[in-house]
């Protein structure tokens, strides 16, 4: 199972990479392992739930908030084709790079683009590192090694995005007030335009974590592969004996 995450900060993604992380090892069999979620600066190091020790201390966050554009960009960049790279996808050998069988990532090239244009100038059309380019080579990428992956979009209102801020801010959150409903266009663009053909969306507005997850698997059911639903059955009928 492969997954990509993506929508605007609030909307629920680590808390449904969470949900996901676990319902796929009860239920699926799966080998997550643990998830990707490197791309709203200076939040680009570590992996919940189980790697924790790479994470950046507040002094790091702030060594890496004062790097210039030019290195911000590099740097995501190149984590970005690290993360897309054949032996990520290849079945049977994962591990040789790294990586496990099952695949969990949040935000990638549209969070990067979409933040990294908006407050760390970097990315524009026609510079150095142009992300109308790179997300395109990105995907491509993306289609040949991994035709499986589904891109999911989780968004949330306006109104709704706003009260979590208030109630729950983000350590160096990226997110401004000011921006949210440009923010929310844009990640519905960058999903509607993706060329990423397994996609589906899921508004968390009024629904409660239970049912984001229940949402999530009964969308995310079609699109399961052959591989994963004889995994999901072998799971299943070993934990009922």
């Amino acid at each position: 199972m492969k997954l990509i995450l993506v929508g605007c900060e609030y909307s629920g993604t680590t808390t449904l990479a969470h949900a996901i992380f676990k319902w796929g090892e009860e239920e699926m069999g799966a080998e997550f392992g643990l998830f990707h979620d490197h791309y709203k600066i200076p939040h680009t190091s570590g992996h919940p739930p189980t790697d924790h020790l790479s994470e950046l201390d507040d002094q790091e966050q702030e060594q890496l908030l004062a790097l210039a554009p030019k290195i911000k960009e590099q740097i995501q960049r190149h984590s970005m084709y690290y993360h897309i790279q054949q032996f990520a996808f290849l079945e049977g050998r994962e591990h040789e790079q790294g990586f496990y069988p099952d695949y969990l990532m949040i935000g990638l090239h549209i969070e990067d683009t979409i933040y990294g244009r908006l407050y760390f100038d970097y990315g524009h059309e026609g510079h150095p590192g142009d992300r109308s380019l790179v997300g395109p080579n990105i995907e491509r990428a993306i289609m040949e090694y991994a035709p499986d992956l589904v891109l999911v979009h989780i968004k949330a209102t306006d109104e709704v995005i706003k009260q979590r801020m208030k109630e729950n801010p983000h350590t160096n959150g990226v997110l401004k007030e000011k921006d949210i409903d440009v923010v929310l266009k844009q990640f519905e663009e960058g999903f509607q335009s993706s060329l990423i053909q397994n996609k589906f969306e899921i508004d968390t507005s009024t629904a409660t974590e239970e049912e984001t997850l229940q949402e999530f698997i009964y969308k995310m059911n079609p699109l399961l592969t052959e591989s994963d639903r004889n995994r999901r059955d072998r799971h299943q009928g070993g934990t009922l004996v």
